[in-house]
């Protein structure tokens, strides 16, 4: 069994008018960030912030009227859960969702909101699914597997015909691979219609199910990535048949692009993506070399994010391009050292964030005290301008992040 581009039209046809037709726009900016023209797809815009509706949604419409009474399972780490649950709710149909315990709680909370049964159970997506098949034997429900149906590869497949219903003409697709649901859906959309764009699938250096099968070799995996909506340890047998077919390579990229991406997409993009969402810009940063010049359209599949995660992104790109630094600085313990000091950093421009003032650390002489001060800036430059005055000034400060 495979799919189809009649398969995806048709998936198209009964979805349309109950998802979101999300917008396709350029990026002027990422494009100069990137040396490439970039284009990227909304999926974080749809209700529940995921591509993941469109094939959940094909297939619970495709359920009989008996299926649908006794209703439907899944295993998801969160998007497709809210997938199914939100549109099952929405049809009448009962539903209930097995994730991992470790999945992030703002997933959780939205599945349950959506009106599905939600279980945690598993530390992994694997031990997720044997538990959810064994609840679909006896509890007689129907499986809605989150990458390896047809039926949801069909509908993952309609973000390609709008893609190329936006646009005339694109090189390349970087497209996050988990199960491989959403890569080989729009895979096979584009293939049939345009054969000379690349397809290229992106996975995370901890997950590298689909790149390592493609190559004939034992995929070692694990790890606590940023991007769990794709940290699958293999990939679907359908989507794995599709891919290799039509796929011409598989990028992995580590925590730090995945980072930055999402960094970007916040700050230039003023939208909110995942680490799985991100992916395909993760890509783009790790491997630029390969897209330079090209027209390339990203799919940012997904919007949902832990907030705490979120801010912790944030801030430590903050300290990465060197606008949030922690200096120590090393002095007699006297009245007025620490305002002489914060005088400086204020006059030269910084803003001093917090200070810790530490006077029993043995490496410091005891008439002396010891301060760790975080101080925001411009720019590492800026930070750079702060540091050479507080040297000029008697007090040479010494870098602790």
């Amino acid at each position: 069994m495979t799919v189809t581009l009649q398969d995806i039209r048709a998936a198209a046809g009964a979805i349309k008018g109950q998802v979101e037709r999300t917008p396709l726009r350029y990026s002027r900016t990422l494009s100069e960030i990137t040396g490439a023209k970039i284009w990227i797809k909304f999926e974080n815009l749809q209700f529940t912030a995921s591509f993941k509706e469109r094939g959940a949604l094909n297939k619970l419409l495709s359920l009989t009227n008996s299926e649908k009474a006794a209703g439907v399972i899944a295993m998801s780490a969160g998007n497709h859960a809210q997938g199914v649950a939100y549109h099952a709710s929405r049809l009448g149909i009962p539903s209930t969702i097995v994730m991992p315990k470790a999945t992030p709680f703002v997933k959780v909370e939205h599945t349950r909101n959506f009106g599905a049964r939600v279980i945690l159970h598993g530390d992994t997506l694997d031990e997720a699914n044997i538990h959810s098949r064994e609840l679909e034997k006896q509890e007689k429900l129907t499986f809605v597997h989150p990458f390896d149906d047809a039926r949801v590869i069909a509908g993952q497949g309609t973000i390609g015909l709008e893609i190329m219903e936006d646009l005339d003409d694109f090189d390349v697709m970087p497209i996050p691979v988990g199960g491989g649901g959403l890569a080989s859906g729009i895979a096979t959309a584009i293939k049939a219609l345009r054969p000379a764009v690349s397809i290229i699938g992106v996975e995370t250096e901890m997950y590298p199910a689909l790149h390592a099968e493609m190559r004939g070799a034992e995929a070692k995996v694990g790890g606590a990535t940023i991007a769990e909506g794709i940290a699958v340890k293999k990939a679907g047998r359908l989507p794995l048949e599709i891919c290799t077919r039509l796929m011409d390579d598989v990028i992995l990229v580590g925590e730090d692009h995945l980072e930055r991406a999402i960094t970007l997409f916040a700050t230039v993009e003023k939208t909110v993506a995942e680490g799985a969402g991100a992916a395909g810009l993760a890509a783009m940063l790790a491997q630029p070399e390969r897209f330079k010049g090209r027209k390339v359209v990203l799919v940012l599949c997904g919007g949902n994010i832990d907030t705490r995660l979120l801010a912790s992104v944030l801030t430590r790109s903050l300290v990465r391009e060197k606008r949030l630094t922690s200096i120590r600085i090393v002095g007699s313990d006297q009245p007025g050292l620490l305002a002489k000091v914060s005088t400086v950093i204020g006059d030269n421009g910084g803003n001093i964030i917090e200070v810790a003032h530490n006077r029993i650390a043995l490496d410091v002489p005891a008439k002396g005290a010891e301060f760790d001060i975080m101080i925001e800036t411009r720019d590492a430059l800026h930070t750079q301008e702060i540091i050479e005055a507080l040297t000029r000034a008697g007090f040479p400060p010494r870098s602790t992040t």
